[in-house]
């Protein structure tokens, strides 16, 4: 028995580190329904990983190549069973927008600087997961987040309007002044967001992407667009990516280099944590955010020694796995092996893919993300909330190609609002309402709970944000009241008490005691008062009472001076 308890124990213990162990062991049925769902998300990534290419400014074999051996490094070391990782728009964008001041798109030196920017990203996320902080990139909240990436999405759609109206390799003031644009590329390109926009619609489990490459392959050829000077995918190399080396980097390259490498290790943390958290909840299952950051950054450091770009986790593809019936991390593996072969065999029949219906994926994925409702939806919850979303988006237009700017700029408002609500706690006092509860008693127009006394509650940690705060709500009543004896400070919202506010605790219970007026505690927490304690404050004296609960502070205050006509047991707060 001993022995079969320490073999569990060590295999839980591996398991740990190498999640795989506990994969499902697979049956014929399992494998039929997981192959179903590989392959529709392989369908889908091939064709995409092209478009996101094209928008980090790589080579295009690149894409596919993001969607190989990532995906399975990934999936072998993360919690999550069903995320579909790879290429993604918001990276893709990224990584464009980081090296455009740095180097040429599709030369040596940006493919170079694009991997060191991937090896980068994944070093970090693996050594966030494994010193499990995880818990640090949680600072960038809900509305920075959707100002970013409704930025992002407007960036995203814009660079890809030359290729969809006919102008390809060619700007906006170019295409004013230049050759007409081509009507054939046009007629690609909205004729694509057309089918993709139906697809989603209405048969969202179809591989509708890799249908359209198909189909507008097949046209491409039939009418010998390439032929006609057409903007096409052209020539892709076959066989499966090599180990990668890239160039040395300088001190300069590397400084440039960090801001961005950390932007998309928060970026893509926070596009796994939307999916994974639905997977999860699925499965039944806490969500372990470390493992996943491990595995994802094994993922982009597998990508960038293939010769690729940062990859994370792709919302709409998780979706499509789930939706197709994945089961397990199985899926992941028919997926991989679909690409592993379109890499061996197919190349060649992606050549005559026009650019515009590349454009048109990019696109039409991107456009999904842009929900202005959301603003107006934030704006009716928090107007700061929203302020702070619309100059993250304002930001990260505004500052293109520097777009990290926009990120940055909406973390550092975001956290000036959240000091700012910590340095001014809310503080009330509190009278008895007719329901029993201890309420804000200005709000409501309830009467004092005694005539001379204060009785108020914090809403708030007693720490250096807010202690100066209570402090001076005490010293402006015993100022504005000369004939106040009793402070009664209701502290069940206290739970942390640090060094700054023990200090001021002491403060106010000497202030007080210098002045003959009591001071009344209670309902302090556990933690709260063992600081306290451990600080020598709340050593018994003649003008120090303290209370476990509300109710025998409301009794004790109503024996000494009528402070309530409420019998105490019905006190609920």
């Amino acid at each position: 028995m001993n022995s079969i308890a320490t073999t569990a124990t060590r295999r839980e213990r591996l398991a740990h580190w190498f999640p795989f162990l506990n994969w499902p062991r697979p049956d014929r049925a399992l494998l039929v329904n997981e192959a179903s769902a590989g392959i529709t998300v392989a369908l889908m990534v091939i064709p995409q990983g092209v478009a996101y290419a094209a928008l980090a400014g790589m080579p295009l074999i690149t894409g596919i190549y993001a969607a190989l051996f990532p995906a399975l490094i990934a999936v072998l070391f993360s919690s999550s069973a069903r995320l579909s990782v790879g290429p993604t728009a918001l990276t893709s964008l990224l990584v464009g927008a980081s090296l455009a001041p740095l180097a040429v798109p599709g030369s040596r030196e940006w493919v170079s600087l694009a991997v060191w920017l991937t090896l980068l990203s994944g070093a970090m996320q693996v050594l966030l997961g494994a010193g499990r902080f995880g818990w640090l990139l949680r600072l960038v909240n809900s509305p920075v987040l959707m100002g970013f990436t409704q930025g992002a999405a407007v960036l995203i759609t814009l660079s890809q309007l030359p290729a969809l109206l006919g102008f390809t390799g060619r700007s906006f003031a170019q295409a004013l002044h230049g050759p007409p644009p081509d009507f054939i590329a046009i007629a690609f390109g909205l004729g694509s967001m057309a089918m993709l926009w139906a697809g989603k619609r209405f048969t969202p489990r179809f591989p509708t992407t890799m249908a359209l490459v198909a189909l507008s392959a097949a046209l491409s050829f039939a009418v010998s667009y390439a032929l006609r000077g057409g903007a096409v995918i052209g020539a892709l190399p076959s066989g499966l990516p090599g180990f990668y080396l890239p160039m040395g980097l300088s001190w300069n390259d590397l400084g440039a280099l960090l801001l961005p490498s950390f932007l998309i290790t928060l970026v893509s943390f926070l596009e796994t944590a939307s999916s994974a958290k639905v997977d999860n909840a699925r499965a039944g299952k806490l969500w372990n955010e470390n493992q996943d950051l491990i595995g994802q950054g094994l993922g982009k450091i597998a990508s960038g020694l293939s010769g690729s770009f940062p990859t994370s986790s792709s919302f709409s593809r998780s979706a499509i796995t789930l939706y197709a019936g994945a089961k397990s991390q199985w899926s992941t593996l028919f997926s991989v092996a679909v690409v592993a072969a379109a890499l061996l065999w197919a190349m060649p029949l992606l050549y005559h893919v026009p650019q515009a219906v590349l454009a048109a994926i990019v696109a039409t994925a991107t456009l999904g993300l842009l929900k202005p409702s959301a603003f107006v939806a934030l704006w009716r919850i928090s107007r700061i909330e929203a302020a702070i979303a619309f100059g993250t988006f304002v930001l990260t237009i505004a500052t293109a190609p520097s777009i990290y700017w926009g990120v940055l700029g909406g973390l550092l408002a975001a956290l000036a609002h959240y000091m700012y609500r910590h340095l001014h706690p809310r503080i009330v006092e509190v009278g008895l309402h007719p329901d029993g509860s201890l309420r804000d008693r200005h709000l409501l127009s309830l009467p004092a709970l005694a005539p001379n006394l204060y009785a108020l509650r914090m809403d708030a940690e007693l720490d250096f944000a807010s202690a100066t705060t209570l402090e001076r709500a005490i010293n402006s009543a015993v100022a504005q009241r000369p004939g106040l004896t009793d402070v009664c400070l209701f502290a069940h919202p206290i739970n942390r008490v640090d060094l700054t506010g023990a200090e001021v605790f002491g403060n106010i219970r000497r202030a007080l005691e210098s002045q003959g007026i009591r001071l009344h505690v209670s309902g302090l927490k556990l933690p709260a008062m063992q600081v306290l304690e451990r600080a020598g404050l709340l050593q018994p004296g003649p003008l120090l009472f303290t209370y476990r609960t509300d109710s025998e502070a409301l009794a004790a205050l109503r024996s000494a001076g009528g402070a309530s006509q409420v019998p105490a047991d019905s006190i609920a707060v």
